[in-house]
């Protein structure tokens, strides 16, 4: 008897094709795949035609805790990652206090493991004096730099600190790449402005294209592995198509996909985010990237905010917007409308962020692999709603677009962690391995 099967699926194989049958799992395990499977199981879910996916693996969500739990916390994102078919997630350190050492990384793996609903990774924070801790700290996905301010205190900028951090280990280096001198000089230019486009003007293209050069010179000189987080620009796009060796890679948000500064006028302040949403032609720059390999992979960057603190005037009001629960349907609803294909979509959440992450025996529905798949309805459609959102932020920049692809059920590790619009009690995720 298997502990779960799934039966009568549409089931995705790596390479986009698909095979109509049965799943079933068992020590948390990918046990068999066949078009029939006649065994019993303690869990039997009927997918009625449904399409099964491997769980999508987010690479960059903020989840504020500690600090700021009031706007998320591990567990409530951690169930909104559920709620949209997110089953390992790898989060960012600038909480308060920020993960820059042992101790603080202790104390997520510790929260994550009474209270995450799935499997969870950690970034280590990168200051101009920790060195040590971000080459010995473990496990981590890898160490984050922030070359230009975003929220919370992290930054490194000078280029001394920038080369002792390149140059001093060999752990993956993910990078918020914007350039802070320039947009010091922008802030002073555009002071009288209170108008939240005016965002995009202050932390401009340059002011990204310049901080990913930068970044791109380090890890070349060191041979770096190398991560660039929330690509937004056609002339990045441009510079890496010249010029990406093969230890570098790159990672495109939703919001940059799907948004650009025409939806200030919708959002407001709710559009703020760093860095932020761009012109019409990089939205098309980025999609064409996507589809020639220039990017790699997708991540959400959640990053919630209460509703109470985007109403603020502009610069007062906080930059990130929610994500984690709505990027699948997203990449679901543009995949069925021709956009990109099953298998490019598996490439983008799924097996590309395991492979560059090296987290083994995720990403691909295969026998013998972690039971972490979505379970997902492309044949109707239904509108984001507020309401319905279990991030704590409860607002979504998409509210009112009707996607497909919501999942019906999500499971982790072989258990129902999320079934037809509800969390289940008690299943928790694991930490993330991190091989080399």
């Amino acid at each position: 008897m298997y502990s779960l099967l799934i039966r009568n699926a549409v089931i995705a194989r790596p390479d986009g094709t698909t095979l109509e049958g049965d799943l079933a799992c068992e020590h948390g395990l990918i046990a068999r795949i066949d078009a029939a499977i006649d065994v019993s199981a303690e869990e039997t879910i009927d997918a009625q035609g449904a399409l099964l996916l491997p769980g999508v693996i987010d690479t960059h969500v903020h989840f504020r805790e500690p600090g700021k739990e009031y706007k998320e916390d591990l567990a409530s994102g951690s169930r909104a990652a559920a709620a949209g078919g997110v089953t390992s997630f790898l989060e960012m350190p600038n909480t308060e206090p920020p993960t820059i050492d042992q101790a603080s990384l202790d104390f997520k793996l510790a929260r994550a493991a009474e209270t995450c609903a799935v499997n969870y990774g950690f970034f280590i924070g990168a200051t101009p004096t920790n060195l040590d801790a971000v080459n010995r700290v473990a496990p981590v996905a890898g160490i984050k730099v922030f070359m230009g301010c975003s929220t919370g205190g992290l930054l490194v900028d000078k280029d001394e600190d920038l080369e002792r951090i390149f140059a001093g280990g060999e752990r993956l280096i993910a990078v918020h790449a914007e350039d802070e001198t320039r947009m010091h000089a922008r802030r002073r230019l555009f002071a009288d402005r209170r108008d939240s486009a005016v965002h995009s003007e202050i932390r401009d293209n340059l002011c990204a294209l310049r901080a990913t050069e930068r970044a791109l010179a380090f890890s070349k000189r060191h041979r770096r592995p190398l991560h660039i987080l929330h690509l937004s620009t056609h002339e990045e796009i441009e510079l890496l198509r010249r010029d990406k060796p093969a230890w570098v890679k790159a990672e495109v948000i939703p919001h940059h996909l799907f948004l650009n500064v025409k939806d200030y006028e919708r959002l407001g302040n709710r559009a703020q985010m760093n860095p932020p949403i761009r012109a019409p032609e990089d939205n098309a720059a980025l999609w064409q990237a996507l589809q020639d390999g220039v990017i790699d992979f997708l991540g959400s960057d959640h990053a919630p905010h209460t509703l109470a603190e985007k109403r603020l005037e502009y610069p007062n009001s906080p930059s990130g917007m929610p994500g984690v629960e709505t990027s699948l349907p997203l990449m679901l609803t543009h995949m069925t409308a021709g956009k990109c294909t099953l298998a490019e979509l598996q490439r983008w959440m799924c097996s590309g962020p395991a492979e560059h992450y090296r987290i083994p025996n995720k990403g691909s529905l295969l026998e013998g692999w972690d039971a972490d798949l979505t379970l997902v309805d492309i044949r109707a459609s239904k509108p984001v709603r507020n309401e319905e959102l279990f991030t704590k932020a409860k607002w979504s920049p998409y509210e009112g677009w009707k996607l497909v692809g919501w999942p019906l059920y999500t499971v982790v590790g072989g258990q129902v962690a999320f079934a037809r619009g509800q969390i289940r009690d008690g299943v928790r995720g694991r930490p993330l391995a991190f091989v080399n």
